[in-house]
């Protein structure tokens, strides 16, 4: 069975980008796609659409943001499979539900102005928290089609201190998109390990480092041997050094960790990426 990929689409143009990236993805993997509107998205920053429409904003209508997402899916990939929903409830609770049978769930940011670029949308942050399946917020230049490699023909997977599925997530899109992969594994070193401690000989640097790359090599033991895998530890906190290899990769994957006692939650690392990172962010929950 091939679930779909699921896209939201409010008439926005970062819903809009989503739609394209989206497309790109479903003819990657060879599955349908499938468009989603709930009717009560705010369409503020539908100008983009209705000029397409060649119509005000105000006359724009459920069916003309449907027709105008599968027309842009449809683009670059005219034979897609593509099926429409439109449905008047709360967009965070329609979106969870497709994620049920989902391979991914796409979406854009929703920032608005000069901040377009920095600001999340609650739904966005929502489905990422709670997504039974892979989200990606298409952050970034919208250009940057998923398709082809990518512009920069490179995926960056934040590694945690276990094989994940998201390092799994991230070497099947490297190896559908011919893409390299590094993989990065980010250190710091205590304020209290200090020279003076016993058990660190004065170099308390290079062990932290060292057990980073030990975490790094045990997380990437069973990725195939057929994707361009970089390994990379570096020290600082994930989540800027992770912003900073953004900058220069297509895609950038972060894991999240099974509900817990207060149920379900996004790690710190992964909810600044969100709001910050250079280019889209896959979030994927962990199966294990």
């Amino acid at each position: 069975m091939y679930l779909p990929m699921v896209v939201g689409v409010d008439g926005s143009e970062s819903s809009l980008g989503a739609v394209d990236w989206a497309a790109d993805e479903a003819a990657l993997h060879e599955v349908p796609l499938r468009i989603v509107h709930a009717y009560r998205w705010d369409r503020y920053e539908g100008a983009s659409l209705a000029r397409e429409l060649g119509k005000p904003s105000g006359h724009v209508t459920t069916d003309d943001i449907l027709a105008v997402a599968t027309r842009r899916a449809r683009r670059h990939h005219p034979d897609l499979a593509v099926t429409t929903e439109a449905t008047a409830e709360e967009p965070e609770y329609v979106l969870l539900r497709e994620a049920r049978n989902a391979s991914a769930v796409i979406l854009g940011t929703r920032g608005r102005g000069e901040l377009a670029g920095l600001l999340l949308g609650s739904v966005s942050l929502t489905v990422a928290t709670m997504s039974d399946c892979p989200v990606v917020v298409t952050r970034g230049d919208h250009d940057d089609r998923a398709a082809g490699g990518g512009r920069r023909g490179r995926i960056v997977v934040g590694v945690a201190d276990a094989p994940t599925a998201a390092v799994r997530f991230a070497c099947e899109e490297a190896r559908r998109r011919g893409a390299a992969l590094d993989a990065v594994r980010a250190w710091r070193c205590p304020t209290h390990d200090t020279v003076d401690h016993p058990l660190l000989a004065g170099t308390p640097e290079r062990l932290h480092e060292e057990r980073a790359a030990k975490e790094l090599e045990a997380a990437l033991a069973d990725a195939p041997a057929d994707v361009r895998l970089r390994r990379r530890t570096a020290e600082g906190p994930g989540s800027r050094v992770l912003s900073a290899a953004s900058h220069e990769a297509d895609l950038l994957v972060v894991g999240r960790r099974r509900p817990g006692q207060f149920g379900h939650r996004l790690g710190r690392v992964a909810h600044t990426l969100l709001h910050h990172s250079a280019c889209p962010v896959a979030v994927v929950p962990d199966t294990t």
